[in-house]
């Protein structure tokens, strides 16, 4: 089986690890990417396309541009639908894209063309859309009757919404977020996939509690509160605090290991629960802190995490640093978790279950 992953990033290395797991179970398995990852995680197929939104620049523009549609919130402001729907804000942003896509066409059409991309028997639309916001790619898969997966993440339906066409022709929706399961009718739940047996708990804790927090958006991980605490606790001489921010993936997970406690978010701005960060950070046996919400504690009820909010962070990382004990069970039971739960292993068994649902001969 030919296996395609279209996607604007490689964000947290999940293609990588996609491509590597699909090959071993005899596939054949290409990636491709719109823009180079900005935490330098291996390519495949990169386009190297003009107007990269995810770059911090361009994405405070562009909430700059959209607040003028949709009010102080700009950009991030939710969408409302079950599921939404994009469609362009106005004149000038309908204007833009149309040149985005004259500009982008010639690039994708060449790639098509260079590596064969119409032969493959089933593509992945991670971000749920094409190259293009007139879907020709998707339309013309349907036509030879690919098979045809979307998945969603954080933005994508909060901000964004379903790419028209795309939508009603998707043979599976996935996600790895719990909050868009609300968000689109037919969405099915995978949980995010990792290697974690590339790390080896620890076993013992600095002298002085080291805590970590690594945001790549702020704003969604409720940063300014956690700097804050932390900045504070560290002030009293009761912690060391590592911000690791805008450096490569290795060397945040360099950083990362050397930690005893790692908070993930504060706030559900950007997804509720925990993401890749905490599937990292458990599988190094590490303590994580984020704010998990009812919804989210009924579907995960025996997850490993320490609740924290706004209102508790301090409080419980003055409880965690008075319990040595506890911040090494914590880390100790958190491996086991990420174990079962996030290993590629157990996560590709999932998809593949999802192949044969959709009739795909695996």
């Amino acid at each position: 089986m030919k296996i395609l992953y279209i996607s604007p990033e490689n964000t947290v290395g999940t293609l990588t690890l996609w491509k590597k797991e699909h090959e071993s179970r005899g596939n054949e398995c290409r990636t491709v990417t719109f823009f180079a990852s900005p935490k330098n995680f291996k390519e495949d197929i990169c386009l190297e396309l003009p107007f990269n939104f995810t770059m911090p620049g361009l994405a405070k523009l562009r909430n700059i541009f959209y607040k003028h549609y949709r009010g102080r919130e700009g950009y991030f402001k939710i969408k409302e639908g079950n599921p939404p729907i994009w469609e362009p804000e106005g004149w000038l942003d309908k204007t833009f894209l149309k040149f985005k896509d004259w500009l982008w066409r010639p690039i994708v059409e060449k790639a098509i063309d260079d590596y064969q991309l119409y032969d493959f028997d089933v593509v992945h639309f991670e971000s749920g859309m094409d190259f293009l916001k007139n879907e020709f790619f998707v339309k013309e898969l349907k036509a030879r009757e690919k098979n045809i997966i979307c998945h969603y993440h954080g933005e994508d339906l909060r901000s964004r919404g379903v790419m028209p066409y795309i939508d009603t022709i998707a043979d599976l929706n996935l996600t790895n977020e719990v909050d868009l399961l609300e968000k689109h009718p037919k969405l099915e739940y995978i949980f995010l996939p990792f290697e974690t047996s590339s790390f080896t708990p620890k076993d013992k804790l600095n002298d002085i509690i080291r805590v970590a927090h690594a945001p790549t958006n702020r704003f969604y991980k409720g940063s300014d509160l956690i700097i804050s605490v932390c900045s504070k606790l560290e002030s009293e001489k009761l912690v060391e605090f590592d911000l690791i921010e805008n450096v490569s993936h290795a060397d945040a997970l360099e950083r990362k290991a050397k930690s005893d406690i790692f908070i993930d978010q504060i706030g559900d701005k950007g997804g509720w629960g925990y993401g890749m960060n905490s599937v990292e950070s458990l599988s190094m046996g590490i303590c994580t802190l984020t704010q998990i919400n009812e919804t989210y504690n009924t579907f995960i009820p025996h997850h490993p995490f320490t609740h924290v909010t706004k209102n508790t962070l301090d409080t419980e990382l003055r409880r965690l640093i008075n319990n040595r004990e506890k911040i090494l069970t914590s880390g100790q039971n958190g491996k086991k978790w990420v174990e079962i739960n996030h290993d590629i292993k157990n996560v590709s068994n999932k998809l593949y279950d999802y192949y044969s649902s959709i009739g795909l001969l695996c």
